[in-house]
């Protein structure tokens, strides 16, 4: 069974940075999703098989980045100027045909890692 495994969450202030990483078992598109406490879960960012093509909700594009590292069979989401909005339990995703942005478009998670930006 494949396993998506994040790592990289924390507790930062506001503007500061976090980098999550997520490693899977074999190479796939994946994306990074988030879901703040009694809210739904939202697409943050998705990044094609080879790196060539990605995607990012309006909320963090100029602030995040997501990239890939295939060797290692490892995504990044690099997170700057990080603001207390973004507090949310942060989810990999992976196995998505056209990089979806809702949740039902992608067939694995992982567990969710919590990053916390303080004021």
């Amino acid at each position: 069974q494949v396993q998506l495994v994040e790592s990289g969450g924390g507790l930062v202030q506001a503007g500061g940075s976090l980098r999550l990483s997520c490693a899977a078992s074999r190479t796939y598109a994946m994306g990074w999703f988030r879901q703040a406490p009694g809210k739904e879960r939202e697409f943050v960012a998705a990044i094609n098989w080879n790196g060539g093509v990605t995607r990012y909700s309006d909320s963090v594009k100029g602030r995040f980045t997501i990239s890939r590292e295939n060797a290692k069979f490892t995504v990044y989401l690099q997170m700057n100027s990080l603001k207390p909005e973004d507090t949310a339990v942060y989810y990999c995703a992976a196995d998505s045909r056209t990089m979806e942005t809702y949740t039902g478009g992608w067939n694995i998670w992982g567990q969710g890692t919590q990053v916390t930006v303080s004021s």
